[in-house]
């Protein structure tokens, strides 16, 4: 499947985070993250305990959001329905909804420590995505 919009590449990497956070890994993934740590500042607000994303964020880069079983972007929500670890890879399969529509997604996330993680592409050698926790 191809992702035409920017938006399900953004959920796709975030609902692997979510998965993440159980047992099986040793990482904590809740949070806010970003495609540019220096970007943070600029995609995200956060009030009390909750963080959302400024306006206009997609001006400075992509990003989501972990909190408990969502995923959260600026337009999209994902949660993780099935996940595979191979190798230090884990491949997940994740639901995905916007406000007009409703899709499942199919991604690999490689964690590269407890700050960074990249979604990768099989198939497509050097291709990867990398996204920083925001502090």
């Amino acid at each position: 499947m191809v992702l035409a919009k920017p938006f399900l590449q953004t959920f796709v990497t975030g609902a692997v985070a979510l998965f993440l956070t159980g047992d099986t890994q040793a990482i904590d993934l809740h949070g806010a993250w970003a495609t540019d740590t220096e970007a943070c500042s600029k995609v995200f607000a956060t009030k009390g305990s909750r963080t959302s994303f400024k306006r206009d964020s997609d001006m400075f880069g992509s990003g989501f959001i972990v909190e408990g079983g969502r995923i959260r972007g600026r337009t999209a929500s994902c949660n993780v329905t099935r996940t595979k670890e191979d190798g230090g890879v884990v491949h997940m399969l994740a639901s995905c909804a916007t406000d007009i529509m409703y899709t499942n997604v199919q991604f690999s996330l490689k964690v590269l420590d407890d700050n960074k993680i990249s979604r990768i592409f099989p198939g497509i050698d050097g291709m990867e995505l990398t996204y920083y926790r925001c502090p």
